[in-house]
């Protein structure tokens, strides 16, 4: 592989990191034409490290976060009472849990976002980058074999 190739897996791989479905396979299909293999494989490798990356540093800023609470805001406010938001948070979580959260992030949501939201409610980093990361797999797999699926139909229609 040369230089040219080498940028051209990093590029498409770092743009998976931050959303599959808005940024990463669109721009991988644009940079990878007709090669399948590597197409897969820079979606995938971007997925899996924009998880592993963003699970770790939401749990950072988590952890910053409630230092920063406890020093700030600890004396000056009283315990916080449940309000209509935190009731509907709180619904959404034990109804679709981390297996929905790991669904909808590559798709709907964005991976930073997923991560995020992840490691706030279940703090296992292992089990939360397992769970999107699979889940980042089958999604990466799935939109690029639609597309490969309608592209070749439509190509047939046309001509």
């Amino acid at each position: 592989m040369d230089t040219i190739e080498i940028w051209k897996f990093i590029s498409a791989a770092l743009a998976c990191t931050i959303s599959l479905s808005k940024i990463g396979i669109p721009s991988v299909i644009a940079i990878y034409k007709s090669n399948y293999i590597l197409a897969l494989l820079s979606s995938c490798t971007g997925a899996i490290f924009g998880t592993v990356v963003f699970t770790y540093l939401s749990a950072g800023l988590l952890k910053w976060w409630d230092q920063l609470k406890e020093k700030w805001f600890t004396s000056k406010h009283p315990k916080k009472i449940f309000t209509k938001s935190n009731r509907r948070v709180l619904r959404i979580k034990h109804r679709f849990g981390l297996i929905g959260i790991a669904i909808l992030t590559p798709i709907f949501l964005s991976i930073p976002i997923g991560a995020f939201l992840a490691e706030r409610f279940y703090k296992d980093k292992k089990k939360v980058i397992v769970y999107l990361s699979v889940s980042a797999l089958f999604w990466c797999f799935t939109l690029y074999f639609l597309y490969l699926f309608f592209y070749t139909s439509f190509k047939n229609v046309v001509n």
